[in-house]
């Protein structure tokens, strides 16, 4: 197929077939986040004999691994090439879209699902406020130019839902193109009609791709679950064996001489499976030891540390491969005999966030160029370099880091302004301070030389004047 002759509705319907090839692995991925993946290695007839009885049991180590990394994921502003504070005007419009939430779910898609978007459109209300919308890889899907791994097109599908009969009742889809933005209702099967095109005219998509663990031939990423999906699998498999052994534990193990096939039946007389035998259901015969022989000795009740010592095992292998910290899975880490120790075990989940920051990042600035090519009507040279910000991924003790940075700003290595920003300060906060500052500043030179101590008794409203001094009498 030459994609370069497709038109709109081509381009929606090539897009949607290459979204439903995708689709299977990423529910099946979301599926390990939220716990519900299906139970596998247990033998089948095993699950027939005990699937009412006994139910899977789900260790959620892969919700555990993408949380651990979306919790030190925070983006605090972004900062143009030429100036040390955050823009103003785009947290702003970061914020006018709830980013600061959407943000957080967009991690956790793109950690689960090798990727999330972001969206921007026109405001028909507000044009110095373009709309940014966080998207999920569950409905958009993306076309990558084989020549420059860009993005050329880009497709988004949603259903309207019945709220009370859960009936479908419409299909819609956007198709974002370089130079225009096309909405379309689905007529049928597999065919979509337009209701609606934005011809912005930008050059580019209306995208932006928040990639995790991308790679030169696959830009569009990978799942952050792939390697540890194996070894979850199995530790719920064993966690699951562990229940099956407990149930059976207090029901020491029997063994039968001298019966037949015919005499393993229940109090009804129904016939009992091989597995039922093993479980120690109630066995009903006539035989009898004097008679025919007819026999049953118990042997003691087995030992399930096997299984805890075998999840344990699979414990430390998902702590390799996610670089987590023992400790967040529940293994024992007296080793770690100081703070400092403890925080050294971070050191490998602290740079696989911050090698995050990257390819994130770039895409957030990607978004931001679009948003300003949208509200100034042309490209912005310095957004070409423009900085997201993060908030420090580490968890050194606010004391220690005000220490360290005291100490920076104290020899002429960082300025007053780098420390704060270094502490974690939001832009708010900062903007706050800097006026602050300027307010000192502005006293100062007016003659108040103690305005850098604070403000003078009576010079404040919500200081009290100090008492004057009594007048000597006589």
């Amino acid at each position: 197929m030459n994609v370069d002759e497709l038109d709109d509705e081509g381009w929606a319907t090539y897009l949607s077939r290459a979204h439903d090839r995708e689709l299977a692995e990423l529910e099946s991925y979301n599926a390990y986040y939220e716990g519900e993946q299906a139970l596998s290695y247990m033998h089948p007839e095993l699950l027939k004999e005990i699937g009412e009885q006994i139910r899977q049991v789900v260790i959620n180590w892969p919700q555990l691994i993408v949380d651990a990394i979306e919790e030190r994921l925070d983006v605090e502003g972004f900062r143009y090439p030429d100036t040390d504070s955050a823009s103003d005007e785009l947290w702003r419009i970061w914020q006018a879209n709830g980013m600061d939430v959407k943000s957080q779910q967009a991690h956790v898609d793109a950690l689960t699902m090798k990727r999330s978007f972001l969206v921007v459109g026109t405001n028909a209300k507000d044009h110095t406020t373009p709309l940014v919308t966080a998207e999920s890889p569950l409905q958009m899907y993306a076309d990558f130019d084989p020549g420059t791994r860009e993005i050329r097109a880009a497709l988004k599908r949603y259903n309207e839902i019945d709220p009370l009969t859960a009936a479908l009742r419409d299909r819609y889809a956007t198709l974002y193109r370089p130079n225009s933005t096309i909405y379309f209702k689905s007529a049928g099967p597999g065919t979509w009609t337009v209701v609606h095109r934005d011809d912005h005219n930008v050059g580019e998509p209306l995208v932006a791709m928040l990639p995790n663990r991308g790679r030169l031939l696959v830009p569009g990423g990978q799942s952050e679950l792939k390697p540890v999906i194996p070894v979850s699998d199995a530790a719920c498999k064993m966690a699951t064996d562990l229940m099956v052994g407990a149930e059976f534990h207090a029901l020491p193990r029997r063994a039968a001489f001298g019966f037949d096939e015919e005499d393993f039946v229940d109090v009804n007389g129904k016939q009992l499976s091989v597995w039922s035998r093993l479980a120690g259901r109630i066995w009903s015969t006539s035989k009898t030891r004097k008679e025919d022989g007819a026999d049953v000795v118990q042997f003691p009740a087995a030992d399930l540390t096997n299984f805890t010592g075998t999840i344990e095992f699979f414990a430390r292998m998902v702590a390799a491969l996610a670089a987590l910290p023992p400790n967040y899975l529940g293994l024992s880490a007296d080793d770690a005999a100081s703070a400092d120790a403890i925080r050294s075990r971070e050191t490998r989940l602290i740079k696989r966030c911050e090698r995050k920051h990257t390819p994130l990042g770039d895409g957030y600035e990607r978004m931001n160029r679009l948003v300003m090519r949208l509200v100034e009507g042309d490209w912005d040279p310095r957004l070409l370099r423009l900085e997201t910000i993060w908030r420090d991924p580490a968890t050194p003790t606010f004391a220690q880091k005000a220490d360290a940075t005291v100490k920076l700003v104290q020899a002429d290595i960082i300025p007053r302004e780098q420390g704060r920003e270094d502490l974690g300060y939001t832009t708010t906060q900062l903007a706050r301070m800097r006026q602050m500052d300027q307010d000192a500043l502005d006293r100062a030179v007016a003659g108040d030389f103690a305005a850098g101590y604070g403000p003078k008794p009576g010079t404040d409203p919500a200081v009290p004047p100090a008492p004057a001094d009594p007048v000597p009498v006589g």
